[in-house]
């Protein structure tokens, strides 16, 4: 039996992909180890949101072949599909396999051979190619499922590699969902996160519209045994009153909503060829908050984006700050080929945009804090997860407050109802009170 080992960079999106391929492989009798455990292949998952997706792969390279020099190393995913001659040449690869061919992998393994050096074989098909939808989820790597629904993106966005690493914009039916979320529900698994590459635009098959997010969520909320359903990233053009007002009516989709805006500027939004201007971004987080005060919003957000002057970032920063939001997750625009926004000027310095870049941490920071603060005092339901430390253990509140409490093994995978009532040294909400029938909680 052959040992085979996998290394996941980037989204959620990736790591439901791996876990699926993973799966197939143990079925066709190779075993499944840990990087650090000798595997006999090494699987390695790319990103290319980041221009450090080179030097992430050329280091988990090295890596494998310290850890064993003898073992085949195969890279997949995104960078690979749009760089695969570049990474063939990287020395200890043997194979890279593109965005229709990762699939194949099960079936492909069975050829691999060692490569000399600096000339894997590349498996890759253009990206006019890549039509067919492969459903993914992940299991066993976290608490959460990672359930893909929609893959791929029709949306040209000046500063992004996905549409030509990923292809068009294609779906599941919502039948084949349904069905994953009741295998999903046999293995135990409580809470199951929707992923995509754009999940607003679900119902895309064979490049008709058929069905919509709308309705998959609706099929979703129907299913016994899974406790939560949560929304990983939707476009603010795609989120509509009816999503809103729906999840705010939810027996299982909790109240966490995580909205990409990547600037607080109309003329960057026009220069990133974003679909929304900030007042309608302003409007959904306004509607959200109208029907679910509770609710935690998550916003990514671009710095320094080619033509976005001070005084723009200037109006990023205060739009954000009067945001009545609860994180940010900020990206430092980096330089990627083939994009619409390598052509517009001017171009802002590299010291500029990490000082926009810790600026806008340091407001998510302060959001977040505020966030938890005004959440003290309630009661909320913890789903707990399997990470301990110093004898601590951490779960997520629906609304996606970060909860810790003294570790107990029968916590695992439970949802719990708790009191939160105070903020620890690391920012963790802390369960200093319990609902009567949780008093092994207190700290």
């Amino acid at each position: 039996m052959k040992k085979v080992a996998f290394y996941t960079l980037g989204c959620k999106l990736n790591f439901s992909e791996s876990s699926t391929l993973a799966r197939m492989l143990e079925q066709r009798g190779y075993e499944r180890v840990g990087f650090n455990q000798k595997p006999d292949i090494f699987i390695i998952n790319t990103c290319s949101v980041t221009d450090n997706a080179d030097k992430k792969c050329r280091k988990i390279v090295r890596e494998a072949q310290k850890i064993n020099p003898d073992g085949y190393v195969a890279i997949l995913g995104c960078y690979a599909q749009l760089k695969p001659q570049e990474i063939a040449g990287i020395p200890g690869v043997d194979a890279v396999l593109g965005a229709a061919e990762k699939f194949r992998l099960a079936d492909l393994i069975e050829t691999f051979e060692k490569a000399p050096t600096g000339q894997g074989k590349v498996y890759n098909s253009s990206i006019e190619e890549v039509v067919d939808y492969h459903a993914s989820w992940s299991l066993n790597d976290r608490t959460r499922t990672f359930l893909k629904v929609q893959d791929g993106c029709d949306y040209p966005c000046s500063y992004c590699t996905i549409p030509l690493a990923r292809g068009r914009s294609r779906s599941d039916t919502i039948a084949n969902v349904v069905n994953a979320a009741h295998e999903i529900a046999d293995r135990g698994v409580k809470e199951i996160v929707l992923t995509g590459v754009n999940i607003g635009d679900f119902g895309l098959q064979n490049g008709e519209r058929q069905e919509t997010f709308f309705e998959l969520i609706q099929a979703l909320d129907e299913i016994e045994g899974i406790e939560r359903f949560r929304i990983s990233s939707i476009e603010p053009n795609l989120l509509t009153n009816d999503i809103i007002n729906f999840v705010a009516q939810s027996r299982r989709f909790v109240p966490h909503f995580h909205v990409p805006l990547q600037s607080g500027s109309n003329k960057v939004l026009g220069l990133m060829r974003r679909r929304y201007r900030r007042e309608l971004y302003a409007e959904r987080v306004a509607a959200i908050k109208a029907y679910m005060p509770q609710a935690c919003i998550g916003v990514d957000v671009i710095v320094g984006h080619p033509g976005e002057t001070e005084e723009e970032f200037k109006e990023t920063y205060r739009f954000l700050n009067e945001m009545d939001i609860a994180y940010l997750h900020v990206f430092t625009y980096s330089e990627r080929p083939n994009t619409q926004a390598l052509v517009i000027k001017p171009v802002v310095p590299a010291h500029k945009r990490a000082e926009r870049s810790k600026m806008l941490h340091i407001l998510s920071d302060k959001k977040r804090r505020a966030f938890y603060e005004s959440q003290l005092g309630r009661e909320a339901t913890v789903l707990f997860e399997e990470d301990i430390d110093n004898g601590q253990m951490q779960g997520f509140t629906e609304n996606y407050v970060r909860v810790t409490a003294q570790y107990d093994p029968l916590l695992i995978n439970e949802t719990k109802q708790v009191r939160l009532t105070g903020i620890n040294a690391d920012g963790l909400v802390e369960v200093a009170e319990t609902v009567p029938d949780l008093v092994h909680l207190q700290t």
